[in-house]
């Protein structure tokens, strides 16, 4: 069985246990930081297909960060 990351962790609960509304993704595009909500972020990306999960930096749930990448 293979366990999930905590990154996969977190967006699957936001999306099928909680409002993902709620929830907004920082990441990386080219040189600058953007900040969406999580629908806008699965929408642009075409669920982490132009996007990867790899260039999120933090997900915020309302104003508290939940995931922070490592640096």
């Amino acid at each position: 069985m293979v366990r999930k990351g905590r990154l996969q962790e977190i967006i699957s609960k936001a999306i099928y246990a909680d409002d993902p509304k709620l929830y907004t993704i920082a990441y990386r595009d080219f040189n600058e930081i953007k900040e969406v909500s999580l629908p806008e972020f699965l929408q642009m990306s075409e669920d982490f297909q132009t996007i990867p999960a790899s260039r999120i930096l933090s997900i915020k749930r309302l104003n508290e960060t939940i995931y922070k990448k490592a640096t």
